[in-house]
């Protein structure tokens, strides 16, 4: 099988070229490879390229820009998608967006599935939303998979941030009312493939007619639509970063600072300063955006491994000297 990638560079897309490069013949494009914003460039290249899967990780993901920059946003994350996915229509190759746990507004307090309605409240999350509905339009059997808290080791994220801060510092905090599950980019590779089929949709090219191919007992490789996973479970920030903190000290990686103490959302400025990044936010952020993988679950009979083995197996893997 012959697999694009787009934001090869990225902490996702890195990933799965990893993963992937010696079980499937992939071609990667970064940022520099292929510009998102030029659709030009983009319809050349990849028309010229011989695929069966095309993956997008790529996007405009920095929150607080998209907010004053929300005509680049929507270029990236609303309008490439659309000609990504028609791309596809013409190669007859199935297309997997990333999208996020942003695209919903926080107010829930139990897990969102695919089923509840997206109410974003940043332009990063109405960019995205607007991805999601681009591409489901385009005939095809096309996946729009959401992820939330992404990690893995190849750019660093909350967790890397955290870490680092607790090997320079002997006290770190983060914020504890805000909630989501994080997920590793090694175990999205790991399940992703098994909706990489490219054959025709059984009972047609709808992608809103998910629920239905479920219901009938289709396998994962039949399936398009809008899919959740993340793995198991919830935390907040504090709590996930604690974890962290505690898979050091069991693995013998050097850390000033043993335990996270506890900030509030209005606490951001502080959070944001001690990461060295801007004063504050901008953008709003859902308070609660766990995702319910029970849909991949009911569709693949696996389940993702909770969010603690996941965050372990990350540091035990890439941090512990032992």
């Amino acid at each position: 099988m012959k697999i694009v990638i787009i934001g090869g560079g990225g902490r996702l897309g890195a990933a799965l070229m990893r993963e992937y490069q010696n079980k499937f013949e992939v071609n990667g494009f970064n940022h520099r490879q292929l510009d998102l914003a030029n659709f030009d460039d983009v319809r050349a290249k990849l028309r010229e390229t011989d695929f069966h899967v095309l993956i997008n990780t790529a996007a405009f993901t920095n929150v607080d820009l998209c907010e004053t920059q929300r005509d680049q946003a929507f270029l990236i994350n609303a309008e490439a998608p659309d000609v990504l996915a028609k791309i596809c229509c013409d190669k007859g190759a199935k297309l997997i967006h990333f999208s996020t746990d942003y695209v919903f507004d926080g107010e829930k307090r139990e897990p969102y599935t695919e089923e509840d309605e997206a109410n974003p409240i940043s332009v990063y999350g109405e960019s995205k939303r607007a991805g999601e509905e681009n591409v489901l339009a385009v005939k095809g059997r096309h996946l729009v998979v959401r992820v939330s808290w992404v990690f893995g080791p190849d750019r660093p994220s909350f967790i890397d941030g955290l870490i680092k801060r607790a090997q320079e510092n002997e006290h770190v905090d983060a914020i504890a009312d805000k909630f989501s599950s994080p997920t590793y980019t090694h175990d999205v590779a790991e399940m992703l493939p098994r909706f990489f089929n490219v054959g025709p949709v059984a009972g047609g090219d709808d992608p809103g007619g998910a629920i239905a191919i479920t219901a009938r007992g289709y396998s994962a490789s039949d399936y398009s639509g809008i899919l959740h996973f993340a793995n198991a479970g919830q935390c907040s920030w504090q709590e996930y970063g604690q974890w962290a903190l505690d898979c050091c000290q069991a693995f013998g990686v050097p850390i000033k600072a043993k335990t996270v103490d506890a900030l509030e959302l209005k606490d951001m400025t502080r959070l944001r300063q001690g990461y060295g990044g801007q004063a504050n936010w901008v953008a709003r952020r859902p308070v609660y955006s766990v995702l319910s993988s029970a849909r991949y679950t009911e569709l693949t009979g696996a389940s993702p491994r909770t969010w603690r083995d996941a965050v372990a197996d990350y540091i035990r893997r890439f941090y512990s000297k032992k």
